[in-house]
C-alpha cells in the first residue's frame, strides 16, 4: 500500500504554500495586522483565480472536486504563513456540509464560494456547552422555525453573508441551518480572539428560517449533520494546527543554530536539543492521528475516536511545542511583535476551538468506555 500523497495533491501543495509565503511574509504580517482588515483581499482573490478555493467543491459547482485531505493540505500550508484567510470558516465550516446536505437551491451557493465572491461561516460554540448538544432552541412555526440562542467564537461572523447555525429541535435534536447574517432577529457583535481572527458574538431572537433551510434531506441526514461537519472541523483544525507547529520548531532550529552563548551555537546545549527533540516527537505523533483521521473520514470509516485523537493532538502539541519554542528564544520569545509569538497565539487558539484537550479527553475516555473503538490492526470476529 502506497501512502505518498500523489502527485496532483503535492502539486496542490505547493500551489498554496508559494502564494502563501510570496504574500504573506513576516514584515507583510505586521502591516496587516495594523491596517485593521478582516482577511486579506488580495491573496484571497489569489487564490480563487488558482482554483484552490474550489478544491473541496464539486465540478457542477465550479470545483476540482477533491475531497477533504486536499483541502487539509491547503490548510496545513496556510498555518506555515499564519495567512489571515477565512479558509477554514468558509471552506471547512460552510462549503462542505452545504455541498453534502444542502438541497439545490442552496448549493447554487457553492459556485460563488469557489470563486471567492461568498463568504460562509458555523455558529457552532456556545458559552459552556458541548457543540453536538447546543442550547439554541429551533421551535417550529408555519412553514419553518424560529431559531434563538447565542453563539460564540464565529470566525468571521461579520463578513460572511450566510452562516450554518447548530439548534436544537424539541421532536428531532440538533439540526444545523443555513441563515443569511442580515436576518431580522439576528445581533452581531465583534470578539476579540486570541490570535487575531476576526470572531463575533451573534444573539438569535426568534430568527426566522424557512423549512428549506434545515440541512438534511431526510430525517436520517438532518440528524447526521452537525456531528459530520464537527468531525471535519476538528481534522482541519489539526491540519492547520501541524502547519503551525511545524514552522514554529522550524524557526526555533534556525535561530539555535546561529545564536551563540558562551562562545557556542545554543543548539549544541543538550537541554536545548532535549527541549526540541520532545517538540519533533510531538509533531510526527500530531501528524500520525491527523492523517489517521482524515484518511478515515475521506474513506468512509467509522472514525468518530480516530477525529478526537486528532484534535487532543492538536491542543497537546500546539501548547507544549509553541511553548518550548518560545522558551529557547529567550527574551525575544516573549516580544509580541516577534515573529513567533504569532505562531504561539495561533496555535493557542486552536488548541480551544471546539473543545480544549479536557473535554476533548473525556470524549475519548466515553468512546472507549463504550466499546466504540475499533482495533485499527489485527482480525475481528465476524
Amino acid at each position: 500500500m502506497d501512502f505518498h500523497y500523489t502527485e496532483e495533491q503535492r502539486a496542490l501543495q505547493q500551489l498554496a504554500g508559494r502564494l502563501f509565503a510570496q504574500r504573506f511574509t513576516d514584515e507583510h504580517r505586521k502591516l496587516f495586522r495594523r491596517g485593521g482588515d478582516a482577511y486579506d483581499a488580495t491573496l484571497w482573490a489569489a487564490l480563487a483565480e488558482a482554483g484552490v478555493l474550489g478544491t473541496a467543491i464539486a465540478p457542477a459547482h465550479g470545483g476540482s472536486g477533491l475531497g477533504l485531505t486536499e483541502l487539509c493540505l491547503v490548510l496545513e500550508e496556510q498555518g506555515r504563513t499564519l495567512a489571515a484567510l477565512p479558509l477554514l470558516a468558509s471552506l471547512v465550516l460552510g462549503a462542505l456540509p452545504l455541498q453534502r446536505f444542502g438541497n439545490s437551491a442552496q448549493q447554487t451557493l457553492l459556485e460563488q464560494v469557489g470563486n471567492g465572491r461568498l463568504l460562509l461561516s458555523a455558529a457552532l460554540e456556545e458559552p459552556g456547552a458541548n457543540p453536538l448538544e447546543p442550547e439554541t432552541r429551533a421551535r417550529p412555526m408555519a412553514g419553518g422555525w424560529r431559531l434563538s440562542g447565542e453563539k460564540t467564537c464565529v470566525p468571521y461572523a461579520a463578513q460572511a453573508q450566510y452562516l450554518l447555525v447548530s439548534a436544537l429541535t424539541e421532536a428531532h435534536g440538533a439540526r444545523l441551518f443555513l441563515v443569511p447574517v442580515g436576518a431580522p432577529g439576528i445581533h452581531v457583535q465583534p470578539q476579540r480572539s486570541t490570535s487575531g481572527e476576526p470572531q463575533g458574538l451573534i444573539h438569535l431572537k426568534d430568527v426566522p428560517v424557512g423549512a428549506a433551510e434545515l440541512l438534511g434531506a431526510s430525517p436520517e441526514s438532518a440528524a447526521r449533520a452537525l456531528e459530520w461537519t464537527l468531525a471535519r472541523a476538528h481534522v482541519a483544525l489539526a491540519a492547520l494546527q501541524l502547519g503551525v507547529v511545524s514552522e514554529a520548531l522550524r524557526r526555533a532550529a534556525a535561530y539555535v543554530s546561529e545564536r551563540c552563548q558562551f562562545g557556542r551555537a545554543l543548539g549544541s546545549f543538550q537541554a536545548v536539543q532535549h527541549r526540541l527533540a520532545d517538540c519533533y516527537m510531538d509533531i510526527e505523533a500530531l501528524r500520525s492521528a491527523y492523517l489517521r483521521a482524515v484518511w478515515a473520514l475521506d474513506a468512509g470509516v467509522e472514525s468518530q475516536a480516530e477525529v478526537l485523537a486528532a484534535k487532543w493532538w492538536a491542543a497537546q502539541a500546539g501548547h507544549r511545542v509553541t511553548h518550548a519554542v518560545q522558551h529557547v528564544h529567550g527574551g525575544l520569545g516573549a516580544d509580541l511583535e516577534y515573529p513567533v509569538h504569532a505562531y504561539f497565539l495561533a496555535a493557542k487558539q486552536i488548541e480551544l476551538a471546539l473543545g480544549g484537550a479536557t473535554p476533548v479527553l473525556a470524549a475519548i475516555g466515553r468512546e472507549l468506555a463504550g466499546d466504540a473503538v475499533r482495533p485499527f490492526t489485527g482480525t475481528q470476529e465476524s
